[in-house]
């Protein structure tokens, strides 16, 4: 269960590096991808991205380090937490086609969250 649960912690770190890294630091690109970006502040995007890439180190590293590991759960917990919001907003937006990719992720971290812990 162990190897299980590394796979799909970094299928999600992947994820959530990629989403992270393009809202943060590739802020134009983003707006390019994704049709909500235009319609939030900028500063928004950009924290929703460092907030994304931090989670992700936080995903990973307590728990290869098993230095503090009940980081990587409340990591996992804060990234769903995230990701549920993102859906909830896309909801609002009648954005339902962007709702799968949020599913996913919500999917990975609530078990990697749960697993964890």
């Amino acid at each position: 269960m162990n190897i299980a649960l590394w796979i799909i912690q970094g299928l999600a770190a992947i994820g959530f590096v990629y989403s992270g890294w393009l809202k943060a630091f590739q802020y134009e690109q983003a707006k390019a991808s994704w049709g909500w970006v235009k319609d939030v502040p900028k500063s928004f995007v950009v924290f929703i991205g460092i907030i994304e890439f931090i989670g992700t180190l936080g995903l990973i590293l307590p728990q290869a380090t098993n230095i503090a590991p009940i980081w990587t759960p409340i990591a996992a917990t804060g990234l769903a937490a995230v990701v549920l919001l993102g859906a909830l907003f896309h909801v609002s937006r009648k954005e339902y086609r962007e709702i799968g990719v949020n599913i996913v992720f919500f999917a990975l971290a609530a078990f990697i969250a749960i697993c964890r812990f």
